[in-house]
């Protein structure tokens, strides 16, 4: 028999905020975040906009010593766990902690020690490298770090998915408390991207948007639109099976009901042009939730502000929806966040869920000129308040990868 499963905690730093209720209300505000990047000399760059992380100290929260060891996808995934440790009441439970697993994914993971570390080896040799150079860039060091502080005994499994890696990691979660592996689950995602390689990167792919103009730089499903805007940020979720979490007395913010992923298996980087592997993959997620696809209120899009993700994310949204793809609302907080690559998929999974919590749906700012092949609503500009039982949120990465999870509004019995 499956098991429930339900959010009992929630943590997130984004280029909006640095917990969870600073970056929704500024989401739901239209704040944006995007702005021109502090974190390097970017004088010579020809891409100068970034969604960076504002006003964090991570030794506020963080020993010293540990900061300066660690990679700062690392340390924006640990000031986002003690903010949803700290929701989900488990600090001091008594619970079985090898039933306690980490599913915290990442696109590309230690990107600045990488950098770093490889200009040490060719300007000064081998013998001066880190001995951290290894354990900061390797993705599963995201979620060990993690575990080893909360005992975390249960397996720490990241996808690496590309831009779905937080959604698969959240979906993959999901299965392991449902299927009977694990009472809880921390799961999310983490990127630190905004440095020379990873904007350089990107940018030598012609995926990146190059305007000097923050309010027009991100701005999904536009017809202006010409590239993403990279970001940074972390968000994690506490997952639980809903007997464990109510016999604890934990909070229960959502309910997760259904998750879907598939590969275009079509190209490296573009996706499929009939748009066949997201429409499957979110058709995967509503039979998974045994859901009325009607009683879908509210999808966070991928909606990266490139060419070719908005037009055809949106076919696979109407070839999935049928002509409720119209009804409902579809939002891409990206507009105000950026694209923070593998953590994206936590950052808008933790929008969905205050969506459902609050009743107010963030909107796609800086939408003006509408494109014929984009033709839903994309909420734009303004929030709508609007009482939805069932929120989705679609992430799809380079390699054809695909990832759809559904939230449910809890009902408080």
């Amino acid at each position: 028999m499956k098991r429930r499963v339900v959010v009992t905690g929630m943590g997130l730093v984004s280029p909006v905020g640095n917990t969870v209720d600073e970056s929704f209300n500024n989401m739901v505000n239209g704040v944006n975040g995007i702005d021109f990047i502090t974190l390097e000399d970017v004088t010579n760059w020809k891409v100068k906009l970034a969604g960076e992380v504002k006003n964090l100290n991570f030794e506020d929260f963080l020993d010293r010593k540990e900061v300066k060891r660690s990679d700062r996808s690392v340390n924006l995934a640990m000031v986002a766990m003690i903010e949803a440790y700290a929701q989900s009441k488990l600090e001091g439970a008594e619970i079985d902690r090898t039933r306690l697993g980490t599913f915290i994914g990442s696109g590309i993971g230690g990107l600045k020690t990488i950098e770093e570390e490889v200009s040490t080896f060719a300007t000064r040799g081998q013998d001066r490298m880190s001995p951290f150079f290894i354990p900061n860039s390797i993705i599963n060091l995201i979620g060990a770090k993690i575990g080893i502080k909360y005992q975390a005994y249960g397996p720490n499994l990241p996808q690496v998915t590309a831009c779905s890696a937080a959604t698969n990691s959240i979906g993959e979660a999901f299965r392991y408390i449902r299927d009977g592996y694990l009472e809880i689950a921390i799961t999310g995602g983490a990127e630190a991207p905004v440095n020379g390689i990873g904007v350089g990167g990107f940018a030598s792919m012609k995926a990146l948007n190059t305007s000097n103009d923050p309010k027009r730089a991100s701005i999904p499903f536009d017809l202006d639109r010409s590239g993403f805007v990279i970001a940074e940020g972390a968000g994690i979720i506490i997952l639980e099976e809903y007997e464990h979490a109510k016999n604890r007395g934990a909070d229960i913010l959502a309910e997760v009901v259904g998750y879907g992923t598939t590969s275009d298996a079509f190209h490296m980087t573009a996706p499929d042009d009939e748009a066949k592997g997201i429409t499957n993959c979110i058709l995967q997620a509503l039979a998974d939730a045994k859901m009325d696809p009607k009683d879908l209120g509210y999808i966070n899009a991928h909606g990266t502000s490139t060419v070719l993700n908005d037009k055809y994310e949106t076919l696979g949204i109407k070839q999935a929806l049928k002509t409720h793809a119209y009804n409902l609302n579809i939002s891409s907080t990206k507009s105000m966040t950026g694209h923070a690559l593998g953590a994206a998929g936590a950052i808008e999974s933790i929008a969905v869920i205050k969506a459902l919590q609050t009743g107010l749906i963030p909107p796609t700012i800086n939408y003006q000129n509408p494109d014929p092949d984009c033709d839903l609503n994309y909420t734009p500009n303004k929030a709508v308040q609007k009482d939805i039982q069932y929120g989705m949120n679609i992430n799809i990465g380079f390699g054809g990868q695909n990832a759809a999870v559904i939230f449910k509004k809890v009902t408080h019995e």
